[in-house]
C-alpha cells in the first residue's frame, strides 16, 4: 500500500512539472535555491551601483548619442583652458572605469584600468598644457532596453582647425535607470595605421571615407 502511495505521488509530481513547463512556466525552486541571475533581489554585499554625486544636466543625458557628445565636449578645449570636469564625472557612475589597451610587444597588448579621478588626473595635464579637441567621426550604437554598447570612432587635434594626429576607437557601455542615460565604462585603443598595422576597419569609419 505504502509503495502503492508514493508512487501515485511521485507521477503526480511529474504530470505537475510537465504541465508548468508545457505552459512556459519554470517549475518553483526549492526552499533555499538560488535564483537564476538576473532574477530576483541582490544578495547581500552587493549594493547597487552608485550614482555620480555630481548633477547632470538633463540634456546631456537623455539620450546615448547626447551623453556621448557632453563627453567629448567635456575634454576637449584649447591650450590652457580648463576642462569641464564636473559635467565630465555627472556622466559616469561612481565606480565608472576607463579601461587603455596599449601594446606591449609584437602582437601583444596590456590593458591598463583606472577610476574617474585616475583617468582625471592623468589626462588633465595632456590637455589642458598642450590643448586637446577630440571629436567622432561614426557611431555604431547597439541597444537593448536598459543597456547599451557603443563602438565611436574618434579623433584627436591639438589645435580644432588643425587636421587629426590620431585615431581609434573608443568602446562605451551605458545604462539606463528609467530617468537617465549613465556611462558605467569607457575602453580605448588607438588605431595603428601602415602596412604592418591594424587600419580602423571600414565598419567603423564615415561612409565618405570608404
Amino acid at each position: 500500500m505504502r509503495t502503492w502511495i508514493l508512487s501515485i505521488l511521485t507521477l503526480t509530481g511529474m504530470v505537475v512539472l510537465a504541465s508548468a513547463q508545457s505552459a512556459g512556466n519554470p517549475p518553483a525552486l526549492p526552499p533555499g535555491h538560488p535564483a537564476p541571475p538576473g532574477q530576483g533581489a541582490l544578495p547581500p554585499g552587493h549594493p547597487p551601483v552608485e550614482e555620480s554625486p555630481f548633477p547632470a544636466d538633463p540634456a546631456d543625458v537623455a539620450t546615448v548619442d547626447a551623453a556621448l557628445d557632453a563627453y567629448y565636449a567635456s575634454i576637449s578645449g584649447p591650450k590652457g583652458a580648463a576642462r569641464d570636469w564636473a559635467r565630465f564625472q555627472s556622466l559616469f557612475v561612481a565606480e565608472a572605469r576607463f579601461i587603455s589597451l596599449k601594446p606591449s610587444g609584437p602582437g601583444e597588448s596590456r590593458a591598463f584600468a583606472m577610476t574617474t579621478s585616475q583617468y582625471i588626473d592623468f589626462t588633465r595635464t595632456y590637455f589642458e598644457r598642450g590643448g586637446y579637441f577630440e571629436r567622432d567621426i561614426h557611431r555604431e550604437i547597439d541597444q537593448y532596453r536598459g543597456i547599451a554598447q557603443v563602438f565611436s570612432t574618434y579623433e584627436s587635434r591639438r589645435v580644432a582647425d588643425q587636421p587629426a594626429y590620431a585615431r581609434g576607437i573608443n568602446s562605451f557601455q551605458l545604462i539606463h535607470d528609467g530617468k537617465r542615460w549613465w556611462i558605467t565604462t569607457m575602453s580605448w585603443q588607438l588605431e595603428a595605421p601602415g602596412p604592418d598595422g591594424e587600419p580602423i576597419p571600414a565598419a567603423y569609419l564615415p561612409a565618405s571615407s570608404n
